[in-house]
Order: structure tokens, then C-alpha cells, then sequence
């Protein structure tokens, strides 16, 4: 078995190591993927399977010029060292550094795409990086504009749509197809009771499995991506401009809206208006009126009014003495209406 120079840990421990704590960081048994336990098996498993990957890519057992039958059947489930670093590298929570795990991750699940491409195992390239698909799509969006709306760039892209959506159909069932056999051949080649062609056959399905979790991952990358651009984008133009304070907005005077001044001051606004003064602002104009004018003296009453008051009292004074000849005439006036009914003595409208 291959060993790190110098001694250290053998090369199929590294890859049961970091395959071990992918699975138990996919079950999910942990309430959060950033718990500290979670993202402590995340950086022992990139650690195995980094070593793993120093140690394939120096033993030289890949290579892009032989066929998939000069691989041994023990060597196939290196192929998915690079798989297995992208996937981990995603289960990284560092927000600050997100950007970077996603450009990682992206970078080795290409790479595994490659390799299985140049052994036959997956038909597909892997997927162009986002900065080209939308200079692509900026060219194909100009030839529609310039030949309309059905020309040839619009029916490409519509092509491309309904080719991708077939794709991810025919990988939802092969993944379910795949993960079926596997479960029923893991039990054999676990006990050590499968022959050489089963085990490579279980190896080469994981292989599989690992090429359409790839092509999965990487338009997921792709779409977080657009995203985080985006979202910087938004930033920036949000930002003041460097050098430069924002300024600062007087606070708005309230207004109350009548149809003219005037009838504002008579009728006042029609609603509950807003107080212009408190009561220590009018208490204090009132103190400084008064300082102003000076402390006014007591008028006197003046000849008018000295003659109205005395002719009040008079009149008073007249009506309580005329009170009982009043109440008389009322009196006789009453004794007199009881006698005399309403139209007594006209004779004249009688038929």
C-alpha cells in the first residue's frame, strides 16, 4: 500500500477517513451545519483528503492518456478524491471566505468531471464558468436583437433549455437507479465476500453517482455566485462615493392644508391642527408684553358708564315696586279672557 513520504497514514486510510466523515457530515445528525462538532469533521476530512490527493497526483495513478481497463479495479475509487473535496469544501461556513470555498469547490468537481470524461466515464464536459455563459449570452442577446426575436440565436436557446432540463430528468433517474444497486452491492463488497469484477463494478457506480452530484453542484455554485455578485453590486452602488458625507436633511416644518390663509385663521383647518406654542412659550410672551407696556393702572369708570349702571338700578328698583299693580292687571286680564271666549262680539263673518 502507498504511504506519505517519510511515513504517515497510508493512502486507503486517507480516503476511508475523509469518505466516513463526508457521510456523517451528509446525514445530517447534527441540529446545524455550523455547529462546531459539524465543521470540526469538515476540516478533518479536507485535511484526509487533501493528503489523499497529494499523494494520488504523486503517485501518478490517473492520467488522462490510458483507458479505464488499464486502471486497476482497487485504484478507481481514487477518482473520487476530487469529488470529495469539492463537496466538503462546501460545508464550510465562513461567510467572510464564501466566495473562495465556492471557486474551490467548483475547481475540483471540474476537475473530476475532466478526468472522468477522459476515461469515458461521463459524455458531458463540465459546465463553462459563469463569466462565460453571460458573454455568450450578451452575444446571442445582440444576433437577436439584430435578426428578431425568432432568429437562430433565440432557437439555440431554447434548445439549450429543453436540453438541460432532459439532462437533469435523465440524471434524477439514474441517481435513483445508482443509489438502488449500490445499497444492494455495499453489504458483499464490505464483508469482503465480492469478487474483483463486483468491486469494480460497485466502484465504477460510485464513480457515477459522484459525476451527476458534480454537474448538481455546480449550477447550484453558478446560481450562488450570481448571487453574491449581485449582491456586491448593490452595495457599491449604495455606497456613498469615497471622500464624500452624506448629508444631513433638515427636519420637514409640518404644514396643514386649508383652501387659503384666511380661512384658515376663522375657521381654523377643518381637523385637530397642530399647537404652534406651549404653554411656557405663551406664559412667557405674556411676561415680556407686560414688561414692554409696563404695569397698567386701575381705570376709572367713565361718565357713561356711571349713568348706565345708575339707570339699571332705577329700572330695578321700579319693577319691584310695580310688582303687586302688575300681578293685578294680570290678573283681572286672565278673569277677563275666561269670560270672553276668542272672536266674542265680531259679528260680521257670520254666516
Amino acid at each position: 500500500m502507498a504511504e506519505l513520504p517519510g511515513g504517515g497514514a497510508r493512502l486507503p486510510e486517507l480516503l476511508a477517513t475523509g469518505w466516513r466523515l463526508w457521510e456523517e457530515v451528509d446525514a445530517g445528525t447534527e441540529p446545524s451545519s455550523g455547529a462546531p462538532a459539524v465543521q470540526e469533521k469538515v476540516r478533518q476530512g479536507l485535511g484526509a483528503l487533501r493528503q489523499a490527493a497529494a499523494m494520488v497526483a504523486e503517485l501518478e495513478l490517473f492520467s488522462e492518456n490510458e483507458e479505464l481497463d488499464e486502471v486497476a479495479s482497487a485504484d478507481l475509487r481514487y477518482l473520487a478524491v476530487p469529488a470529495l473535496l469539492g463537496a466538503l469544501t462546501l460545508r464550510q461556513v465562513d461567510a467572510s471566505r464564501r466566495r473562495e470555498h465556492l471557486e474551490a469547490a467548483r475547481a475540483h468537481f471540474c476537475r473530476f468531471l475532466q478526468l472522468c470524461r477522459a476515461y469515458g466515464l461521463s459524455a458531458a464536459p463540465p459546465p463553462a464558468a459563469p463569466g462565460a455563459e453571460e458573454e455568450e449570452d450578451e452575444e446571442e442577446k445582440e444576433e437577436a436583437g439584430s435578426t428578431g426575436a425568432r432568429g437562430p440565436a433565440a432557437q439555440r436557446s431554447l434548445l439549450a433549455m429543453a436540453a438541460g432540463r432532459q439532462a437533469k430528468i435523465e440524471r434524477y433517474k439514474q441517481k435513483k437507479e445508482l443509489e438502488n444497486r449500490l445499497a444492494s452491492m455495499r453489504t458483499f463488497v464490505d464483508s469482503g465476500q465480492a469478487d474483483e469484477d463486483q468491486i469494480r463494478e460497485f466502484y465504477l457506480l460510485q464513480i457515477q453517482k459522484w459525476v451527476n452530484i458534480s454537474f448538481e453542484e455546480i449550477e447550484s455554485i453558478d446560481h450562488e455566485m450570481v448571487i453574491l455578485r449581485n449582491r456586491d453590486a448593490a452595495k457599491q452602488s449604495s455606497a456613498p462615493p469615497h471622500g464624500t458625507a452624506r448629508q444631513v436633511r433638515a427636519p420637514l416644518k409640518p404644514f396643514i392644508l386649508t383652501r387659503d390663509v384666511v380661512q384658515s385663521k376663522v375657521f381654523g383647518a377643518g381637523y385637530p391642527s397642530l399647537p404652534t406654542m406651549t404653554v411656557n412659550d405663551w406664559y412667557d410672551q405674556r411676561r415680556r408684553e407686560e414688561a414692554m407696556h409696563g404695569p397698567s393702572a386701575p381705570q376709572k369708570p367713565s361718565a357713561d358708564t356711571a349713568d348706565e349702571e345708575l339707570q339699571k338700578q332705577q329700572q330695578e328698583k321700579k319693577e319691584e315696586e310695580d310688582d303687586e299693580e302688575a300681578l293685578k292687571k294680570a290678573r283681572d286680564w286672565d278673569d277677563w279672557k275666561d269670560t270672553h271666549p276668542r272672536g266674542y262680539g265680531n259679528r260680521q263673518n257670520m254666516g
